[in-house]
């Protein structure tokens, strides 16, 4: 039996990024993860993305736009694969599959999702809630995606401890360890049908995982 096609979309940056994309290759490699990793997708033509993905002899397409369903659709379709994975993936994504298109935030939704949530601006947010006494933990969640930013049905949430005297940095960095640690055997579930979703009904979302 052939394994799950997987295609994972990167931003990163001209300089880095990418860990979420190689953590995914390194799992499928080592059996945390039973997929084939078919290409990763970034908007930048070089940057840490490509730099893993030439590492790791993974296919690199690099995708400056335009970001509608037709070309994110041909991307797929050329590709053959069978799932979506975004990892740090910045674009809002439109025309896939919402039962087979999956996003990874570092950060508790729906408080913490939304077009001006990201990057170090989402652990800026939470971090000023945490200052407010609003909240006591952040969160790696991942979702099913629709056309709007964060808005699909979170499948997984596993809280992250905010420390006194946590910065933005030391923050971002605890979470991006619980998304490496959790992100490959989620990601396993999803493509195996342990998790699903039809795509339509919030009611329909099976397997889910939630530990806030």
């Amino acid at each position: 039996m052939s394994l799950p096609r997987l295609l994972v979309f990167a931003s990163g940056t001209k300089d880095g990024g990418g860990s979420g994309f190689e953590n995914l290759v390194t799992a499928s490699k080592d059996g945390r993860l039973s997929a084939e990793i078919v290409a990763v997708v970034c908007n930048h033509e070089q940057g840490g993305v490509r730099e893993r993905a030439d590492r790791l002899g993974i296919p690199f397409i690099q995708f400056a736009g335009p970001y509608d369903a037709e070309h994110y659709q041909k991307i797929v379709k050329e590709t053959g694969a069978d799932f979506v994975a975004l990892s740090g993936w910045l674009k809002l994504a439109v025309g896939l599959d919402p039962r087979t298109t999956f996003n990874i935030h570092p950060a508790p939704l729906p408080e913490f999702g939304g077009k001006n949530f990201y990057g170090m601006k989402t652990h800026e947010a939470v971090l000023e809630a945490y200052k407010e006494g609003r909240i006591t933990h952040s969160a790696v969640s991942m979702h099913f995606v629709t056309p709007e930013f964060d808005e699909g049905p979170v499948f997984f949430s596993h809280p992250v401890e905010i420390l006194r005297g946590d910065t933005v940095e030391t923050l971002a960095h605890r979470v991006n360890i619980a998304e490496h640690q959790y992100q490959p055997q989620i990601t396993d579930l999803v493509v195996h049908g342990k998790i699903s979703w039809d795509g339509k009904d919030a009611a329909t979302l099976s397997g889910a995982q939630i530990t806030l």
